[in-house]
């Protein structure tokens, strides 16, 4: 039979409440005493009773993370790696729930008692109404991988824009000038941070856009392997394709091969993300990593700040993204 509060309190000859304030580390009980505590009970192997201690203190004892969408646009190494960045930081006695905010129907289940703090990771403004709606029931939440136009929001992205400037540069370093670009979901912002990226390098070494180089899409294998057969058609082929996540990059490789071409020999690519396949495809792929990892970190412990009322700094902030140089970009 467990251990609880109140075998402990008998054999410490002292009340349950002043047990209770010992474990839960109140200032309203003498130092020596709760020393006294903390040893029994950690002699004792006792283990809290989270249920009834969420009724006592009125804490569910839950974060949420909620994703945009987890079936749509979420790469495989995007989602684990903000998981494991949350999971890294927050305390033990908390319990993740995950899920998509298209998916979520039951807002109204959503509330203090339900969820202690909330972590969006937002890709789409149609997410708004959803923060919203958490922020006016008084959760502490933190949103990352979006940039928020509410000031007094916790608010942490990744620099994606400069980190596709970075990769067309490399490109073009590498004296490549007819560059592609094969974009994502259309609806997500992410998409348009990218675009710009890659817009800002082709206009900063004159180099004129050519629409017939950017092609919507999706995050997905078929959405590169379909476009790059696209640009494959093209009477001016590109020696060079910036792709928008690594899946892309992955498809649009199948489709190079399939053709009868080699990469990077005929067409060089580039990916981003920097998910944990690039360095075991042929040839390894060249990627802009996104460290989704120090995002959600930081996102989870200010989050935890935010839980016990501790002062947190709500100025944007950015996680430099970095270019990772694989075997992808021929020099012509």
């Amino acid at each position: 039979m467990s251990v609880t509060i109140k075998d402990i309190a008998k054999l410490a000859n002292v009340s349950h409440t002043t047990v209770s304030r010992a474990l839960n580390n109140s200032p309203y009980i003498n130092e020596e005493t709760k020393v006294k505590i903390i040893a029994l009970a950690k002699e004792l192997n006792y283990v809290p009773n989270y249920s009834a201690k969420s009724l006592v203190l009125l804490k569910s004892y839950v974060i949420g993370v909620f994703f945009s969408s987890i079936s749509e646009g979420t790469s495989d190494t995007f989602f684990h790696e903000i998981i494991r960045g949350v999971n890294n930081v927050i305390d033990k006695e908390y319990n993740l729930v995950v899920r998509g905010i298209d998916d979520y129907q039951y807002s109204h289940l959503i509330d203090n008692r339900n969820f202690d703090g909330i972590i969006v990771v937002s890709q789409s403004k149609n997410d708004d109404e959803f923060i919203q709606t958490i922020l006016e029931k008084n959760i502490p939440t933190v949103v990352i991988n979006r940039y928020i136009e509410n000031e007094g929001l916790v608010n942490i992205m990744s620099d994606d824009t400069k980190g596709v400037y970075d990769a067309v540069t490399y490109f073009i370093e590498n004296d490549h000038r007819k560059i592609a670009l094969l974009q994502g979901n259309k609806e997500f912002e992410s998409t348009v941070y990218r675009k710009r990226g890659y817009i800002r390098a082709l206009e900063d070494n004159n180099i004129p856009i050519n629409e017939e180089y950017i092609l919507s899409g999706r995050y997905d294998l078929k959405s590169g392997y379909e476009n790059m057969k696209k640009l494959l058609k093209l009477e001016n082929v590109p020696t060079a394709v910036f792709c928008a996540n690594d899946d892309i990059g992955v498809g649009a490789m199948k489709a190079i091969f399939e053709a009868g071409l080699k990469v990077p020999e005929d067409i060089s690519i580039i990916g981003f993300d920097d998910s944990n396949f690039c360095n075991y495809v042929t040839p390894p792929l060249t990627s802009v990593r996104k460290d989704s990892l120090a995002m959600s970190e930081y996102g989870g412990r200010n989050l935890l700040n935010l839980i016990k009322n501790k002062e947190v700094d709500k100025e944007k902030v950015y996680i430099q993204s970095q270019l990772v140089v694989r075997k992808s970009v021929k020099k012509l």
